[in-house]
């Protein structure tokens, strides 16, 4: 008998950890539910916090870790922006009418 490995997207894995963290089912009973093992749902917890191992695909992360990732690539984007404002304002000050 073969034993065949199930791939799960990360859309499903997100979904099974919502339904611990803000549904309040148990990890037992969310993988029930979903016909998983429970140590793919507790490895998917464990993901969820961040405690990967090197080498391993990235966390699921919380809606609150996206929304600060995008902050930060918006506020990187944001600054070097304004750098270039600062470098246009000051040739267009030394620039002889």
């Amino acid at each position: 008998m073969v034993n065949k490995k199930t791939k799960y997207t990360q859309e499903f894995k997100t979904e099974a950890v919502k339904l611990v963290t803000e549904q309040g089912y148990s990890q037992v009973e969310a993988a029930r539910s979903l016909g998983v093992t429970y140590g793919n749902m507790n490895r998917w917890m464990s993901e969820s916090r961040g405690k990967t191992s090197p080498g391993k695909e990235k966390p699921i992360l919380s809606a609150e870790q996206k929304e600060l990732e995008q902050l930060r690539k918006e506020n990187k984007r944001l600054k070097l922006e304004r750098e270039i404002l600062k470098k246009a304002a000051a040739f267009f000050a030394n620039e002889p009418n």
